[in-house]
């Protein structure tokens, strides 16, 4: 199976610790997008929405890293783990990746991300939204060891690597959520891959937010 990707995005690092922890052999193909190697012909032709990660497992090709996850968990998987077959945990699964795209990694992308690749100031109105993510992240794992209730499931792979570059990449303080300190120090003891794959392909992307820590320091 092929992967292509980066491995300073999160998304990417989701998948690669999916395959690690599920023993599936993947062969990583490095897409460089600052040099537009994702615009070349022979990749649109496989995906014209040119994103990564995007895998092909024999003529099957799939993007977006979410959907990725869940077709590896349902064609691989060994009985439900990583992704449950019970309606409602599956669904609580499902909110949590939902909320990983649409909410927690779109509010930091939103904040960050025009500064970094555009140039645009770094707008004081983007900080609530992100912190009101925190908490709702803070407030999910209050009664829960888990992002998604008493196992580890997909859903906390994504959130650890958004969080991981969050922390590592941004250097961003999460001391006053205790509850995401606390899984998050679980789920970098627990999760094979975490240093090799979220934490250096975070500090790849740190160098990025430089412009950002200088702004917050004017």
């Amino acid at each position: 199976m092929d992967l292509y990707y980066m491995p300073l995005s999160a998304p990417c690092q989701s998948v690669r610790l999916l395959a690690k922890a599920m023993n599936l052999h993947l062969n990583l193909i490095h897409l460089d997008l600052f040099k537009e190697e994702h615009l070349k012909p022979e990749f649109l032709k496989l995906n014209p929405q040119h994103v990564i990660p995007t895998i092909t497992d024999n003529d099957f090709v799939l993007w977006e890293s979410r959907a990725i996850l869940i077709y590896l968990c349902e064609k691989y998987g060994k009985g439900d783990a990583w992704y449950p077959r019970d309606p409602k945990k599956r669904a609580m699964v499902n909110q949590r990746l939902y909320f990983d795209m649409g909410t927690l990694y779109q509010r930091f992308s939103q904040r960050f991300y025009p500064v970094i690749f555009e140039g645009k100031p770094l707008l004081d109105e983007t900080l609530p939204p992100l912190e009101e993510a925190f908490g709702f992240l803070e407030t999910f794992l209050a009664d829960s060891t888990y992002v998604a209730g008493d196992r580890i499931t997909i859903a906390d792979l994504c959130i650890l690597t958004t969080i991981t570059c969050m922390k590592v990449a941004a250097g961003l303080d999460f001391t006053q959520y205790p509850n995401v300190e606390r899984w998050y120090g679980l789920m970098s003891a627990e999760v094979a891959g975490f240093e090799e794959v979220c934490v250096q392909g975070a500090q790849e992307f740190a160098p990025f937010f430089e412009v950002v820590k200088k702004l917050q320091q004017q």
